[in-house]
């Protein structure tokens, strides 16, 4: 039974929680950038990381979320550190890249940072598009390009690209043109950055639906207000209406994917979309 009011705040974060794997990657001395990292799936997957013993950059422009994060690594009993990080000025994103580098070698980069905007393709403002475009797009693939190298350059040039994808990078929905644009792009990249690691240097995408993210929680009141029904109604009936789990993820269930993916356990994911979304996409 769901409950008849639902929490509006972000799970909290607890160490048994995260999936711990052994792998031999997973070494202070390697390191992951991890975008968005501070709030929602990019904070749980930095701290996810934390926990599994890589040096961890938190890339975000929210300096006071991003400084909670590291805070909340150390808890975990792992090492984080914050770089403020605009993903829409390619100064900003070399500058992201280059402080990784001198914390270790930098081995993964999770793509996590998203935003999203409600309208009619007749009635997108293309600032807008063009905002979602850099961050969503443009962004992941910048970062991908100027990480590839310092991976390449590692002892065995191994490393991994994550990129949050969506069940909009399977189907469309109605009023998020440029989330589908974006969100099918990103699977695009997912699979060049693939086709040209030979095998050592792989990319894979994370497709889910609504998460327990202060992106999707914040929209229910206004939802539950403009359609007259209870803010439960909004997550059994909109949200989660062609789910067959009708609960929401929580950020630190799709961060564990991102685990997964990095570790040796995804030595056959290449290209691959892990999709974990209660069913939206393949059952009708």
């Amino acid at each position: 039974m769901m409950k008849e009011r639902v929490d509006l705040k972000e799970p909290v974060i607890r160490k048994k929680d995260v999936l711990i794997l052994e792998d031999r990657y997973f070494k202070p001395e390697n390191v992951c950038i991890v975008t968005g990292a501070s709030s929602g799936i990019g904070r749980a997957t930095a701290l996810a990381m934390a926990a599994n013993g890589l040096k961890v950059l938190c890339a975000d422009v929210d300096e006071a979320g991003g400084a909670a994060t590291v805070k909340m690594a150390a808890k975990l009993g792992g090492e984080a550190r914050f770089f403020r990080a605009d993903l829409t000025r390619d100064a900003s994103i070399e500058a992201c890249v280059a402080e990784a580098a001198k914390l270790g070698k930098i081995k993964f980069l999770a793509n996590i940072a998203g935003i999203q905007h409600i309208d009619a393709i007749e009635n997108f403002p293309m600032a807008k598009y063009d905002l979602m475009q850099a961050i969503m797009l443009r962004a992941p693939f910048y970062l991908a390009k100027l990480v590839i190298p310092h991976i390449r350059k590692s002892r065995d040039g191994a490393g991994a690209v994550g990129n949050m994808a969506s069940i909009h990078a399977h189907i469309t929905t109605l009023n998020k043109p440029v989330y589908n644009i974006v969100k099918f792009g990103i699977r695009g990249l997912t699979q060049s950055i693939a086709a040209e690691g030979g095998g050592k240097i792989r990319s894979f995408s994370v497709s889910t639906g609504f998460i327990s993210t202060p992106l999707a929680l914040k929209q229910i009141p206004a939802q539950a207000a403009q359609r007259g029904i209870t803010q439960e109604a909004v997550v059994r009936d909109v949200m989660l209406g062609k789910s067959r789990i009708k609960e929401m993820m929580s950020p630190i269930e799709v961060a564990n994917l991102f685990v997964f993916g990095f570790s040796h356990h995804g030595n056959y994911l290449i290209g691959g979309d892990l999709l974990f979304d209660g069913g939206v996409v393949k059952t009708y």
